[in-house]
């Protein structure tokens, strides 16, 4: 299980567990699974998609950052 953070400058859109992350990259969009390599990517306008145990959400976004590590999912993001 992963911990996801997905924070703007206006607020904290979500903090808790996710089983995956999809996130829309510069150069693609990717997915982040349990125990992902330590990485750290510039994002671009497009959804971020996280699976819970509450099902699927979708949070739209401007561009930002990404960083993994330790399944540790931290998003810096500018949220619609």
């Amino acid at each position: 299980m992963l911990k996801l953070r997905i924070v703007s400058p206006e607020s904290i859109a979500y903090d808790g567990e996710a089983e995956s992350v999809r996130v829309p990259g510069i150069l693609g969009s990717f997915e982040i699974l349990n125990n992902h390599a330590p990485i750290i990517s510039a994002l671009q306008k497009g959804q971020v998609e996280y699976v819970n145990s509450e099902g699927r959400h979708m949070v739209d976004i401007n561009g930002g950052f990404v960083k993994v590590q330790k399944n540790v999912v931290s998003l810096c993001v500018e949220v619609f």
